[in-house]
């Protein structure tokens, strides 16, 4: 069988990727918009619409993000809503089980799986943010190292009530489930599983139980030895090498030339560090309010709060929760050096996303050397404009990926399970 390329969105949701003050987007969270990018995402014969969760509003130091959404329908509810208005595209919710119940979590996703035909799909996440935990009166609750082994007994309760074999009990110190299936199986068997997560015990989840992985390694280098990785955990849980698709992230920024798409691409990255994000960037370092200081002046002259980040807020990576001090003296010589000012500095020092910049024929060049050499099985794009982004990317890439011979000129299927070619 020839390589075969897999697309899914991610539609946006919290975060910087999204460039909320262009006028060209529509209303993100109204029907109609969500209705209208799945129905383009059909007619570009992707696999997925893939939508974020947010059980509470994004915070920065105790106060809601006000550069982020006020909020969002549920996901589960909006899919639904979905599964009538399309008729191939595989709908995938992201859901917690930090706080989720698995009997429940697993009733309304079989639903959502039954009455789409066999095209739901939930990606497991865990959680522990403490301004979450607070939302369900528990605070950060569970040790950050627990919560994949919660997620591990909670995947194994919803996969034993989707077998339909009769009542499922578990009990344990982080879940309790007694309960009898009442839902239907689809016509794809049970929701497709997709997992987002890097950590070790992310990949270890991924490898026993996940049917797609959706990561953040999308340069070529990384990419691929996330595949090995992930490859060798499958075999060491008896799982064939192609039991998983993987779909990392992506974000896409095309050109009529090379320079155009460069040029564009910059353009998008000042636009998502605003000003006033990067003084909330600033301010997790500092664990002070900077909202008196001119972005577009000087370091704050004031000395950062003693402690390093906490780890419970899950405003940064893990590996940059340690070791602010020497960062933030970096970044003070850094700054005189070149004279930057809060926000140069922070466009600067803020880590880039690898992301495909150039021509539609050259992003689809490198996409089919990605899926040739097997590092990946497709992409999960994460737009900047809707609908203008997925607009682009189904009329100008999706024909040259065609052309090279990766990527399907009809679904062969019905159901998510045979979009993505899973057992």
């Amino acid at each position: 069988m020839s390589a075969r390329l897999h697309l899914s969105v991610f539609y946006p949701g919290v975060g910087p990727q999204f460039l909320w003050d262009d006028p060209s987007n529509a209303p993100h969270t109204e029907i109609d918009t969500a209705v209208a990018v799945a129905r383009t995402l059909e007619r570009g014969l992707f696999d997925a619409f893939f939508l974020g969760e947010g059980l509470r509003v994004r915070e920065n130091r105790g106060r809601v993000h006000a550069l982020d959404i006020a909020g969002r329908p549920d996901a589960i509810t909006q899919l639904s809503a979905l599964a009538a208005a399309t008729s191939r595209i595989g709908l995938v919710a992201t859901q917690n089980t930090t706080y989720n119940f698995p009997a429940d979590l697993a009733r309304r996703l079989a639903s959502l799986d039954f009455l789409s035909g066999g095209r739901a799909g939930w990606n497991i996440v865990t959680t522990d943010n403490a301004w979450t935990g607070a939302n369900f009166r528990r605070g950060g609750w569970l040790p950050h190292e627990r919560r994949y082994e919660r997620a591990e007994q909670f995947v194994e309760a919803a996969l034993a009530l989707w077998s339909g074999t009769g009542p499922v009990a578990r009990h344990t110190d982080l879940i309790g489930v007694r309960t009898t299936p009442a839902v239907p199986r689809s016509p794809q068997g049970r929701p497709v599983l997709f997992q987002a997560g890097d950590s070790g015990g992310g990949r270890e989840l991924a490898a026993k139980y996940a049917d797609v992985v959706f990561s953040a390694n999308t340069e070529f280098g990384k990419a691929l030895a996330y595949a090995e990785d992930l490859r060798a955990r499958l075999a060491r849980h008896g799982r064939p090498a192609d039991a998983v698709r993987i779909l990392p992230g992506a974000t896409v920024v095309l050109g009529d030339t090379p320079a155009d798409a460069a040029e564009r691409a910059e353009d998008v990255r000042r636009r998502q560090i605003t000003p006033q994000r990067a003084l909330a960037f600033l301010e997790q370092y500092w664990g002070r309010d900077l909202s008196d200081h001119d972005p577009h002046g000087p370091l704050p002259a004031v000395e950062p709060v003693d402690g390093e980040l906490d780890p419970s807020r899950g405003t940064v990576s893990i590996e940059d929760r340690t070791g602010k001090l020497d960062r933030i003296r970096r970044w003070r010589e850094l700054a005189e050096a070149k004279q930057l000012s809060i926000h140069q500095l922070v466009l600067g020092v803020q880590p880039r996303q690898h992301g495909f910049v150039g021509t539609p024929g050259q992003v689809a060049d490198e996409w089919a050397h990605y899926v040739r050499a097997r590092a990946v099985d497709g992409f999960t794009i994460s737009p900047h404009l809707l609908p203008a982004t997925l607009d682009e990317i189904v009329g100008r890439l999706v024909p040259e990926l065609q052309d090279r011979g990766v990527y399907r000129t009809e679904y062969e299927g019905t159901t998510l399970r045979e979009h993505l070619g899973l057992p």
